[in-house]
């Protein structure tokens, strides 16, 4: 039996048009978009079909939409297999549709969460003058040393040789300024709304906190590798501890990568729109089989993945 592993995307996968192929094709899909624009009394399934990509990218728009885009996803590919995963993990967002698909939350209570996540936010973005960068082949102390050193925190651990920092503008490029004297020649200024998972995101962390108190948070049926970690969680407070921390704390993507693999997962599949983590796997283990659902070409895919893994486990088991 092959053993999968989910890992569902985060925000900036986005794109005008996502989902429009599966809510034609899977009523699964179709489901789950028309569920989420009665839970939200606004058309999140015509964000997500036909923009615009300004009002897309908004964080209070972008947050919502991808959840509900790598929901209907996976509600397509359950449609088609009989797929329960060993482990789910998710970057940043994507730890959301992460802990709903091993079933801590129902899927109106996450939607609901997520957009207040994304509202609070978006509301954290005005109010400050953020920005991020990518820095591509440094080593991570050298990061870390700098970032402190300016007042600049780490957002992201993203797989082998890319770090992402995030903090003020000025803070930023100063920051930029000392790892390049440091020989560091790839940095990359991203085009972002405000500097997310930084301390600039300390009051939209502290009133998601509040917000989530009281929601009733269940055991996952499956381990969830959870970002401020970096490891494998499956108890309902330690989750939800972790879903308040991430919104201004580092993303250790790489080690959520690395503990799925850890967990006995023989087929890893990007769950959502783009390709981020797809890549990014194979930055950290070209070995492992990994594909990614976004589409209905895609969904064929990756089924014939799955059955292809399953003969051969098959025929070992045999043999």
């Amino acid at each position: 039996m092959t053993r999968v592993g989910l890992m569902f995307a985060g925000q900036g996968a986005q794109a005008v048009g996502m989902g429009q192929d599966l809510w034609e094709q899977s009523p699964a899909a179709r489901a789950l978009f028309e569920r989420a624009d009665a839970v939200l009394g606004r058309s999140i399934s015509g964000l997500c079909f036909a923009g615009p990509a300004a009002a897309l990218t908004a964080s209070v728009n972008c947050q919502p939409a991808i959840f509900t885009m790598s929901m209907a996803c996976l509600a397509a590919l359950r449609e088609c297999t009989a797929l329960e995963p060993i482990v789910c993990g998710g970057l940043s967002l994507g730890e959301w549709a992460a802990v709903t698909c091993a079933g801590v939350l129902d899927f109106d209570d996450a939607l609901r969460l997520v957009a207040e996540r994304g509202r609070l936010m978006d509301e954290a973005c005005r109010a400050t003058a953020g920005s991020m960068a990518a820095v591509i082949g440094a080593d991570a102390a050298l990061v870390e040393g700098i970032c402190r050193q300016h007042g600049v925190d780490v957002a992201n651990y993203n797989c082998p040789g890319q770090i992402v920092i995030s903090g003020g503008g000025a803070e930023v490029k100063a920051a930029v300024a000392a790892l390049a004297l440091a020989g560091v020649s790839r940095v990359v200024l991203l085009e972002v709304a405000g500097a997310y998972h930084s301390r600039l995101m300390n009051a939209a962390a502290a009133a998601f906190a509040a917000r989530l108190a009281p929601v009733p948070f269940r055991a996952p049926v499956c381990p969830v590798a959870q970002n401020v970690p970096g490891a494998l969680v499956t108890a309902a407070a330690a989750i939800r501890g972790h879903l308040c921390a991430q919104v201004n704390g580092s993303v250790r993507w790489e080690a959520c990568a690395r503990a799925m693999l850890a967990a006995g997962a023989d087929v890893l599949i990007e769950v959502g729109p783009g390709k981020v983590l797809a890549g990014f796997m194979r930055r950290i283990d070209r070995a492992v089989p990994v594909c990614s659902v976004g589409s209905c070409a895609e969904l064929a895919a990756a089924v014939q993945l799955l059955r292809r893994d399953a003969g051969s486990a098959a025929r070992g088991a045999q043999a």
